[in-house]
């Protein structure tokens, strides 16, 4: 792709084959890519944006980031998920930005250990999962001698990405353009805090009376000879 697109400034994203990335974190495409094999990251995004392909921009992102970079954007992420007024943040995802804030052994062994001693029903596990893989193993200390599973971070970025997205499904169609747009900011150098969409207010009564003689009008339209 030679014209000129919006994802030319990814300077967090390294200089390499956007198929090189996926090959290495083992990423299929649900779309079916015209890019040639060398085309980069920027140009792939450029294309799946052309076919409105959302899920599949993200989770190409998710996986060419850096590793502290996609865990800041799940972390985001996470951050959407807990209910308003919640006093304190999840473990899992406290450890997660702990560790972003100061990656050293030290916090990575206390993602380690929120995740593992996640509740399963928290999802926000995912953070404290990409903190832990961060350095491509499975953990700190006697963990280090194994090597984490392909794209675990990435991985773990892109299923906190969709659980944010599909959270409330009512604001599913704005979440998820939302999300990519931090994720964007990140990989072009800034915190990710994109101001979030407005919400629509709900529907008052009147607006529901109207919708409901708009919708009978209609039938009786339907039904005339």
């Amino acid at each position: 792709m030679t014209e000129e697109h919006r994802f030319g400034d990814l300077k967090k994203i390294p200089p390499e084959p956007a198929a090189k990335i996926m090959a290495r974190g083992k990423v299929v495409l649900q779309t079916k890519l015209d890019a040639p094999a060398s085309a980069s990251v920027g140009d792939v995004l450029a294309e799946l944006e052309e076919k409105g392909e959302l899920i599949d921009m993200l989770h190409l992102l998710a996986h060419a980031l850096p590793p502290r970079e996609a865990t800041w954007w799940a972390c985001l992420s996470g951050r959407d998920i807990v209910p308003e007024g919640t006093e304190k943040m999840p473990p899992p995802l406290q450890a997660a930005e702990d560790w972003v804030f100061k990656p050293n052994d030290e916090t990575r062994t206390r993602a380690r250990e929120a995740l593992d001693n996640a509740d399963n029903e928290d999802e926000t596990m995912l953070c404290a999962m990409a903190a832990t893989f961060a350095d491509g193993t499975l953990g700190p200390g006697e963990l280090e001698d194994y090597e984490a599973p392909p794209g675990a971070v990435g991985g773990a970025a892109f299923g906190m990405a969709l659980t944010a997205m599909f959270d409330d499904e009512e604001l599913t169609d704005m979440r998820g353009p939302w999300i990519l747009e931090r994720g964007l900011d990140i990989a072009r150098g800034g915190n990710g805090k994109v101001e979030a969409p407005e919400v629509p207010p709900p529907p008052t009564d009147e607006d529901l009376e109207d919708e409901f003689d708009d919708d009978d009008a209609d039938e009786t339209e339907e039904a005339r000879p």
